[in-house]
């Protein structure tokens, strides 16, 4: 029985638990650190209003990960000078250098104690999947002929993500089924995967590590080939055919500006077998590109989504 100033003796009160933090809490948000390098995304490619569009929401996701992120474009084959469309990578390396350059002297000028800058001025993340060795090598000169002290980090792949990405392009082409989980089959789904990449034999071998990942999700054989290899994907093609595999499909191992679609056409023309859409800007590139970033600064962000590791 209780009284109109709670309840009557000897009843149980609940009384609030303070909160505890607990692995089911959601993190704060990691910021990034004050006088951080930038991330400068490389992109390869010829420059356009597309490729322009796919660098910016990846590095808008990588912003949305970790807040007060410096996050820039510079492009391989991109223009010099301040009011270029398309930026070329060295160029912003160097305009880069030359503000934080800037930002240190006008504290002094202005009498207010600062620390001299050292360490990178900015992070490179080539927005690659795979090890393409001829791109890698323009990256590494654009940086030298920056002047700039930037790092260069690894290409984005192997990583399971990927194998995700992949598997989202291929079910949004009707390729494969969304979730095989599900117990509906889509009628049009692969029995056979080729993973087409760029970069040779090097490029064909890391990309089989992500094609074993997308074969467990799939439960069907996926072989990697190289598209600027000639007569590699028809080749893959026939031997996944001869493995038993009836109705082949193509998964491009690209983000997309390393490669032109033209070769993807081709190659799934000659493999007899259709084909879906590179990766492009799915949010598991904005967070590799952010992974690659923190990982080189020995920071951790804290993900709105799902987690890298």
């Amino acid at each position: 029985m209780s009284s109109s100033t709670g309840p009557a003796s000897g009843l149980p009160v609940r009384m609030p638990r303070p909160r505890q933090p607990g692995r089911h809490r959601r993190p704060e948000p990691v910021a990034a650190p004050e006088g951080a390098p930038a991330l400068v995304l490389a992109v390869p490619g010829v420059p356009s209003p597309s490729t322009r569009g796919l660098a910016e929401e990846v590095v808008s996701i990588a912003r949305s990960e970790l807040p007060g992120l410096d996050a820039r474009i510079g492009y391989l084959d991109g223009e010099d000078g301040d009011a270029a469309e398309f930026p070329a990578l060295r160029t912003v390396l160097a305009r880069t250098a030359a503000e934080r350059l800037a930002r240190y002297e006008q504290a002094l000028a202005a009498g207010v104690e600062a620390k001299e800058p050292e360490g990178p001025v900015a992070v490179v993340v080539p927005l690659l999947a795979g090890p393409e060795a001829a791109l890698i090598h323009r990256v590494r000169q654009a940086v030298a002929d920056s002047g700039a002290a930037a790092e260069l980090t690894d290409v984005l792949g192997p990583h399971p993500l990927l194998a995700e990405a992949l598997h989202v392009r291929l079910s949004e082409a009707g390729l494969a089924r969304a979730d095989r989980a599900r117990l509906f089959t889509v009628a049009t789904a692969a029995d056979g995967i080729v993973l087409a990449t760029v970069g040779g034999e090097e490029a064909v071998q890391a990309a089989g590590i992500t094609g074993m990942l997308l074969a467990a999700r799939l439960a069907v054989p996926v072989m990697a080939a190289a598209l600027d290899v000639e007569g590699s994907v028809a080749a893959t093609a026939d031997q996944l055919r001869g493995a038993g595999s009836a109705q082949l499909a193509l998964a491009p191992y690209l983000i997309g500006p390393e490669a032109d679609a033209g070769l993807l056409d081709m190659a799934a023309k000659e493999a007899g077998c259709a084909v879906a859409e590179p990766l492009g800007a799915y949010p598991a590139i904005g967070k590799l590109a952010l992974a690659k970033y923190a990982a080189a600064l020995g920071i951790t962000p804290q993900p709105t989504g799902a987690p890298v590791r």
